[in-house]
């Protein structure tokens, strides 16, 4: 195995956490290949550098706090990391209700203030919903946010 790869793995792995696919195409840019690779992702994954689940996790609670991002988008950013079905449903349960509805309420509020120009009911209300739709959230919440406007 390749001890200086390790480090460098190590270290990259500890600045922030990282998906398997992150981890594995960064070995491949060092050019390490094979059965070194794998050694190396097995003793990360041992020595806790390296967790799916964590990755999940910390992944849902930026994209939802931080960019405002919908259930429904997070989960494809999960999926284009090829994280687990079990990690996303574990990951997903960082979202808290309450705070996922406050939040959907907070984007449209905040929308509906810049299309305040806008004329037309139909169109403003559709221009909501095709940017919240676009923010990942699902329809249904879209459309109780939206009955109550």
């Amino acid at each position: 195995m390749d001890s200086s790869a390790l480090e460098k793995l190590k270290y990259y792995c500890a600045y922030q956490e990282r998906s398997h696919k992150e981890v594995r195409t960064k070995l491949l840019s060092l050019e390490v290949y094979g059965y070194a690779l794998e050694e190396i992702i097995a003793c990360l994954i041992e020595e806790n550098y390296l967790n799916e689940e964590r990755y999940a996790a910390a992944i849902v609670r930026g994209k939802f706090k931080y960019k405002q991002w919908g259930r429904n988008k997070i989960l494809q950013a999960l999926k284009l990391q090829g994280v687990s079905s079990y990690c996303i449903t574990q990951g997903m349960q960082e979202i808290e209700e309450a705070e996922y509805v406050k939040t959907i309420q907070q984007l449209s509020e905040k929308k509906l203030a810049t299309l305040s120009k806008e004329k037309n009911k139909f169109t403003k209300m559709n221009k909501l919903k095709n940017y919240l739709l676009q923010k990942g959230f699902e329809f249904e919440y879209i459309s109780d946010v939206m009955k109550s406007m």
